[in-house]
C-alpha cells in the first residue's frame, strides 16, 4: 500500500480516537491519590499499599506514585497506607473522592537485604519498554555506552568501517540515526556528533538504560522513528560515594574511571566523574597492512549537582570531554605527507550542559511545572585518506512543560513549549556544507488510566521549522492488561528528521567512492505502527517472561545514500518509490534454577528501500539473528559468570564489482556475507567492596576475511573498508576491577 494513502488514513484514525478518548466520562466510584515522600513530596512512593481497613480490598502505588481505589461495595471509610522504611498511617476518606498522602520515614526499622530480580521488561509503562540494569551492565566490559548493549538483544551495535573504528547502534532494523538517543531524557548526542557518539559516556556513568520501541512520547521532540535510548546517568543522592574501575584487554587498551559523590548539605548533593581510556598498541592480526583498531586517547569528565527544598527539585551538570583517534596502515603517522600512507585522524572537543527544574504545586502532588534546558559545543577535525572533513555543531534547547489532571488521576494531561537551535558548520574537501536550524514548537499530551487494565497515551506536537516549514507530529501508544500477567501494547505515529549525510556515512569515507549530491535533500519523514505482547509466567516456581513484538516503518520520504547505482560514488537523493523496515522479534526469559537465568530471542528484518527505481535490500543488515544469554549467581553473588552467544545470518553488501549491464537499471552485482557466530563470557568475584573480573569476547575468534578490499592499493579505485560485516580483531580477553563504597 502506498505511504502517501496511508498517511491520511493514520492520521484520520489517531484525531478520532484522541476526540474519543477526551469525550470518555470520569470514573465513578473511585477514590484516587498520590503518595509520596514527607520530607520531599515530589518523590513518588512506586509500589506503596493501599488497602480498605479490615479487607483485604486494596491495591498499589503506580510509577509516579498514584493509586485508583474501588470505593463500591466497601462497608468502611478508613485506608491503610503502608511502604518499607515509613511509617504506616490510616486516614478517613468518607466523601472523599481525591487524596494526597504523605508518608514519613521510620526511625525503628532495620537495615534488611532483600534478593530479588528488577523485570526487564516493564508492565507498567505504556510504551514497549525494557530495561538494562547495572546488574546487566556489569555483564560484559561496558567501558562505553558502545558495549553496555552486549547482553541485549533489542539494540545492535555496528562497525561502520575497517579503519576508523567508529560505531552505531541499529533498532527495528534502521540505523542509528532514526533512534532517538537521551541523556536523562535529554537529547544530547545527536548531529555531528553521530560518528563516535557511543564512546562519548563511560559505562561507570550509567545507573540504568531505557530503550523503548516504537513511537514514544512527543515531549521530547519529532526526531525518533524505530524508538528511543534513554541513559539514566548516575543520581548524586543515590549513587555510591566513591566508585572505582580499572580495566586492561589483550590489544592493550587501558580505562580507568572514578566516580565521587557527596551530600553537601541537606539540600545540595553532587557527583563527580571522570573517564579515560588510550590504546597505543598497533595491532594488525590479519596482516593486511592497517591496523584492525584505531589508536586513541579519550579524557572525559562530567559533574551533576542536585537540589532539593520543598517543591522544588533541581539538577544540572556539564560534560566535557577531548579526544583523538588515528586510524589506518600501521606506518601511518599523525600529520604525513598526504599520500604517504593511508590513515583516518579524528580530533574531537565536546562540551555539553543542562538543567532541569520542576516545582509542584503545594497540595496537589499531581499539578507541577517543569523547565528543562541544555546547549552543546562540539567540534572535530578529521582526515579520511586524502579526504578533509571538519564540522562544527552549536545546539541549545528548552522545553517548558505543565502537567495536571482532568477531574481525577485518571485523567492526566501534559501541554508545553519548545524551542531547539542547531547551527551546524561542514566542511568535506573544501566544499561548505552549512544550515541553521530555528524550531520553535508546542505539545500536547493525554493520558487515561482506568487503573484496572487500560492506559492510552494520545499526544501530538506542531514545530514550525524555519527552513522546511510547518511540521505536525501525531503519536499514540494504548496498554491493554489482558490479565494480571498478559499485556498487550499497540503503538503509532509519525516521525521527523533532519538527515546528516557526511557525518551519518562516514564509513563510506573510507573508501575510493566520490560523495555525490544529485539534488536538495528535504526532512526525512514516517510513520511506524507496531504492537507488542508480554506474559509473565511461573513454572516449576521459576519466574519467566516471553515477549514478542512487531513493527513496520514506511518512509514517505527519506535520504538515501546508494551505494549499488554506482561502484565508484555514494549518491544522495530524496525517495522516489518505496522504503520500509519489518521487524520481528520474539524472546524467552526463564530462570531455570536459582540463580541460573536464561533469556534467548530470535529477530527478523525485512528492510528495503528503492535504489535507481529497483527496490532492494539495504546492506549490512542480516535478515535473521539469533541471540541467547547464559547468567549464574551464587548466593549473595559472591561468584557471578555471564555467557552470551549471537548468529547472525546473511547480509547483502554493495560491493565494488563492475555493474550488470544486463540489469534493466545497471546496478551493480550485489553479494552477500557470511554467515557466523560470536561467544562472549565473563566471570566475577565479588568481595565486600571489590570486585574482580576477567572476560572475553569472540571467543571464537572468528574473522571477517579481508575487511578491506584494496588494502594493497588504498589510493586506487578499488579501495573499500566500508563493507564490515563482522569482528576484524578476533578474541579479545580482559580483566579489571571495581572498588565501591557505598
Amino acid at each position: 500500500m502506498p505511504s502517501n494513502f496511508i498517511s491520511p488514513i493514520l492520521a484520520k484514525a489517531f484525531t478520532v480516537l484522541v476526540f474519543a478518548l477526551i469525550a470518555l466520562p470520569a470514573t465513578a466510584q473511585q477514590l484516587h491519590g498520590r503518595i509520596a515522600d514527607q520530607t520531599d513530596p515530589t518523590q513518588p512512593l512506586v509500589g506503596a499499599s493501599v488497602v480498605w481497613k479490615g479487607t483485604a480490598k486494596g491495591t498499589a502505588t503506580d510509577a509516579n506514585g498514584q493509586f485508583i481505589l474501588e470505593t463500591s461495595d466497601v462497608q468502611t471509610s478508613e485506608v491503610i497506607v503502608s511502604y518499607l522504611g515509613y511509617k504506616p498511617d490510616t486516614l478517613n476518606v468518607s466523601g472523599k473522592t481525591e487524596v494526597s498522602i504523605l508518608l514519613s520515614r521510620s526511625t525503628t526499622i532495620k537495615e534488611a537485604v532483600v534478593e530479588g530480580q528488577k523485570e526487564r521488561y516493564s508492565s507498567l509503562t505504556p510504551t514497549n519498554s525494557q530495561i538494562i540494569t547495572t546488574r546487566d551492565l556489569e555483564k560484559s566490559a561496558c567501558c562505553n555506552l558502545a558495549e553496555s548493549f552486549e547482553t541485549n538483544a533489542s539494540v545492535e551495535v555496528t562497525t561502520t568501517d575497517a579503519v576508523s573504528g567508529a560505531k552505531q547502534i541499529q533498532m527495528l532494523g534502521l540505523d542509528g540515526a532514526y533512534t532517538l538517543l537521551t541523556t536523562d531524557n535529554i537529547p544530547s548526542l545527536r548531529g555531528l556528533a553521530t560518528p563516535y557518539r557511543l564512546n562519548y559516556l563511560s559505562g561507570t556513568y550509567i545507573e540504568s538504560i531505557d530503550i523503548i520501541k516504537g513511537m514514544g512520547s512527543v515531549l521530547n521532540g519529532y526526531e525518533s522513528i524505530s524508538g528511543q535510548v534513554n541513559v539514566k546517568l548516575k543520581d548524586p543522592e543515590k549513587t555510591e560515594r566513591l566508585y572505582f574501575n580499572l580495566y586492561g584487554n589483550s590489544l592493550a587498551k587501558f580505562d580507568a574511571n572514578l566516580n565521587v559523590s557527596a551530600q553537601v548539605s541537606p539540600k545540595w548533593s553532587t557527583v563527580l566523574m571522570l573517564h579515560g581510556n588510550h590504546l597505543g598498541n598497533r595491532v594488525d592480526r590479519n596482516n593486511d597492512g592497517f591496523m584492525d583498531v584505531a589508536l586513541g586517547t579519550q579524557y572525559n569528565v562530567f559533574n551533576k549537582w542536585k537540589y532539593t527544598h520543598n517543591a522544588i527539585v533541581s539538577e544540572f551538570g556539564i560534560n566535557a570531554l577531548t579526544e583523538e583517534r588515528l586510524g589506518g596502515q600501521t606506518n601511518y603517522e599523525k600529520d604525513q605527507p598526504a599520500g604517504q600512507n593511508y590513515g583516518t585522524e579524528s580530533d574531537t572537543d565536546r562540551l555539553f550542559a543542562y538543567n532541569k527544574t520542576s516545582y509542584t504545586f503545594p497540595g496537589k502532588p499531581y499539578q507541577s511545572i517543569g523547565l528543562i534546558s541544555s546547549a552543546t559545543h562540539h567540534k572535530f577535525n578529521s582526515l579520511y585518506g586524502l579526504r578533509r572533513y571538519d564540522g562544527e555543531q552549536n545546539s541549545a534547547s528548552g522545553r517548558l512543560i505543565f502537567q495536571s489532571i482532568i477531574g481525577h488521576t485518571g485523567h492526566t494531561y501534559k501541554v508545553g513549549l519548545s524551542y531547539n537551535l542547531d547551527d551546524y558548520t561542514e566542511t568535506f574537501n573544501g566544499q561548505n556544507f552549512s544550515r541553521t536550524e530555528h524550531v520553535p514548537g508546542a505539545f500536547a499530551e493525554y493520558i487515561f488510566n482506568n487503573a484496572e487494565n487500560l492506559t492510552v497515551v494520545a499526544g501530538a506536537r506542531v514545530d514550525f521549522h524555519n527552513l522546511y516549514g510547518n511540521i505536525f507530529t501525531p503519536r499514540l501508544n494504548v496498554k491493554y492488561d489482558l490479565t494480571a500477567n498478559s499485556i498487550f501494547r499497540v503503538a503509532a505515529g509519525k516521525g521527523y528528521r533532519v538527515a546528516n549525510p557526511l557525518s551519518e556515512n562516514t564509513g563510506a569515507m573510507v573508501s575510493s567512492r566520490s560523495f555525490i549530491f544529485q539534488e536538495d535533500l528535504d526532512p526525512e519523514e514516517a510513520w511506524n505502527v507496531g504492537g507488542s505482547f508480554t506474559h509473565y509466567f511461573e513454572l516449576g516456581g521459576r519466574p519467566g517472561a516471553f515477549i514478542t513484538d512487531y513493527y513496520y516503518t514506511t518512509f514517505n520520504n527519506q535520504v538515501v545514500a546508494d551505494m549499488y547505482s554506482n561502484r565508484n560514488a555514494i549518491e544522495f537523493y530524496n525517495l522516489v518509490g518505496r522504503s520500509y523496515s519489518n521487524s520481528f522479534q520474539a524472546e524467552l526469559q526463564y530462570e531455570v534454577l536459582k540463580g541460573f537465568d536464561v533469556k534467548t530471542a530470535y529477530k527478523y528484518f525485512d528492510v528495503k528501500a528503492t535504489y535507481n527505481g529497483q527496490l532492494m535490500q539495504k546492506p549490512m543488515i542480516p535478515e535473521h539473528r539469533f541471540f541467547v544469554n547464559l547468567g549464574f549467581a551464587t548466593p549473595f553473588d559472591k561468584w557471578r559468570a555471564d555467557l552470551t552467544t549471537q548468529f547472525f545470518g546473511l547480509m547483502p553488501l554493495a560491493s565494488m564489482d563492475e555493474a550488470d549491464h544486463n540489469h534493466p537499471n545497471n546496478l551493480i552485482g550485489k553479494r552477500n556475507s557470511d554467515r557466523f557466530y560470536t561467544v562472549n563470557a565473563q566471570v566475577t568475584r565479588a568481595f565486600k567492596r571489590w570486585d574482580v573480573y576477567v572476560g572475553g569476547e569472540n571467543l571464537l575468534n572468528f574473522r571477517q576475511p579481508d575487511p578491506i578490499m584494496g588494502a594493497s592499493d588504498p589510493f586506487g579505485s578499488d579501495f573499500d573498508g566500508s563493507m564490515v560485516w563482522g569482528p576484524i580483531t578476533g578474541r579479545v580477553i580482559y580483566a579489571g576491577l571495581r572498588y565501591r563504597i557505598d
